[in-house]
């Protein structure tokens, strides 16, 4: 009943070749690992298959086995593939939506800002012909730099319209007023009355408002889609190869190779392997809630498509408010800044009189505008993001349940008895442990160092909380990267003291004291 092992080249001890177990009727045990040892990594030419005692196995049970050293090297290899596949698989729905949701978003707003651009051209340059030509510069600048912003640009979004405020005032002050003839300094000093004059009525700071939530909420949530899709890219790692041997291919080399790891076992251990992972836990679902709340506001109140469309229309307002109040304006401008010089060429003529030839704003009505960007409506856009954020809560603390739910990965739940326990076919007795670095204390499957957390996964919290916080502050319509220095202080204080004192340990909570003396 001695079971032969050939290999080129290869030599074993005489002690090998005889085992109780391996006197199977018609070789049957030798014959499965012999195929399941082919179907993962051997080349269908070569002949290994092998019994002998385990003393040299690094990772595997010692006793009788069919596995040389190379084979436990080979299979340990094969394992951490079979890993990263399996958490690759279950993560690439994540991984799908956040990179096709940033594409989408990231198109339509782009695209939205153009349409916005060549909507106001269209009825500038109908309105106004030439004198809008000649001073298309000034409105090309705004949506410069609101692309500028939109794409992370270091932009101030209410300096970027109260620069375009001051600039158009003194386009149109020149305008309503032909002939005179205004230096530079005289228009300067048209612009800093502007604020007192508001020569616009409340048109601009309808528009800053309107303007700013949108934009805001449109570049953070386009931002947030991107630090998801890195942080799914980033979050994968091996560090317990000798568990996923253990479990997977272990009960190869002990002669059983269609023996499934007991469920219990595979917890343990995919417990162990994620247990960084799992401590993204409650930052991942901050983040998500944030992501959905973010998009619920894009939906109302902070509508892009709604902000975009009204850019052209709001200024148009504008200038003709200015046109209606004319003569009053330019009383006002007179007084403070002087008489300005007539034209070369002109009469001098009352302001009433300079605005009455002026051609007369027209709106347009919706179907003269193009058409929705992207050949989709943002609620559609929304609608599909919102159906896909939700099963992404607690994705990463239930990922080692989902990889073992999987009966290729591990046996049912309810087959407690004929499984793999780590040793042999029976019962694993050992307590599955909790979700995290800390509960893996006494994990029995994999050695976690509780007391050096993996930096990768510290890194991608923090990236979490601070996509988060940008996030929540976009809910409000506030900008974190352009608030003051002290309201940034505090808010980030705010943040970190919460969380970390939350986190830590009871002998670790003097900081929550601290917190409470601040």
């Amino acid at each position: 009943h001695a079971c032969s092992c050939v290999r080129t080249g290869l030599s074993l001890p005489e002690s090998w070749l005889t085992v109780p177990w391996a006197r199977g009727a018609d070789g049957r045990e030798r014959e499965g690992c012999r195929e399941a040892f082919y179907k993962h990594v051997m080349n269908p030419n070569e002949s290994w298959f092998c019994v002998g005692p385990g003393e040299h196995l690094r990772l595997c049970p010692q006793d009788y086995t069919c596995c040389s050293s190379q084979m436990e090297e080979t299979l340990a290899l094969q394992s951490e593939r079979d890993y990263l596949k399996a958490v690759e698989d279950n993560s690439q729905f994540l991984l799908t939506t956040f990179t096709q949701r940033h594409r989408r978003f990231d198109e339509f707003f782009r695209e939205l800002i153009d349409l916005s651009e060549k909507s106001m051209n269209q009825m500038f340059t109908k309105t106004y012909g030439r004198l809008f030509t000649q001073n298309a510069h000034v409105f090309q600048e705004l949506f410069v730099e609101l692309r500028r912003y939109y794409s992370g640009g270091s932009v101030s979004l209410a300096e970027v319209l109260s620069d375009f405020w001051s600039r158009l005032v003194e386009r149109v002050f020149s305008l309503v007023n032909p002939q005179y003839q205004f230096s530079e300094d005289y228009l300067e000093c048209v612009s800093k009355h502007a604020e007192q004059l508001q020569p616009f009525g409340d048109v601009p700071r309808k528009l800053r408002v309107q303007v700013s939530r949108a934009f805001i909420a449109a570049r953070a949530l386009s931002q947030a889609l991107a630090t998801g899709r890195d942080i799914v890219n980033k979050a994968t790692k091996v560090s317990c190869v000798r568990g996923l041997m253990r479990q997977w291919y272990c009960p190869l080399c002990r002669g059983v190779p269609f023996l499934r790891p007991c469920h219990s076992l595979c917890l343990n251990v995919m417990k162990g392997c994620l247990a960084n992972q799992a401590d993204l836990g409650t930052e991942w679902n901050n983040f998500i809630d944030a992501l959905y709340q973010v998009s619920e506001k894009l939906e109302g109140p902070f509508n892009m498509e709604l902000a975009t469309d009204s850019i052209s229309v709001k200024v148009s307002e504008a200038i003709m408010h200015m046109q209606e109040n004319s003569v009053s304006i330019s009383t006002k401008v007179f007084q403070g800044c002087g008489n300005p010089r007539p034209a070369p060429g002109r009469s001098k003529r009352s302001p009433k009189e300079s605005g009455s030839n002026r051609r007369p704003f027209r709106t347009y009505s919706p179907e003269e505008k193009p058409t929705t960007a992207a050949g989709t409506n943002l609620d559609r856009l929304v609608t599909e993001l919102k159906e896909r954020l939700r099963p992404m809560q607690g994705f990463w603390v239930s990922l080692p349940h989902t990889i073992c739910n999987d009966e290729k990965m591990a046996a049912d739940v309810t087959n407690e008895d004929r499984c793999w326990n780590g040793q042999t076919r029976g019962r694993y007795l050992p307590d599955v442990t909790g979700d995290g670095l800390v509960s893996q204390i006494n994990n029995p499957e994999v050695e976690v160092d509780i007391a050096r957390p993996d930096v990768r996964t510290r890194q991608l919290i923090m990236e979490l909380r601070v996509a988060t916080n940008k996030l929540r502050h976009a809910q409000t319509g506030q900008d974190m990267d352009f608030m003051d220095s002290e309201s940034q202080i505090v808010a980030f204080t705010s943040l970190f003291l919460n969380r970390e004192c939350r986190a830590a340990p009871p002998e670790l909570q003097k900081c929550i004291n601290m917190k409470k003396k601040h």
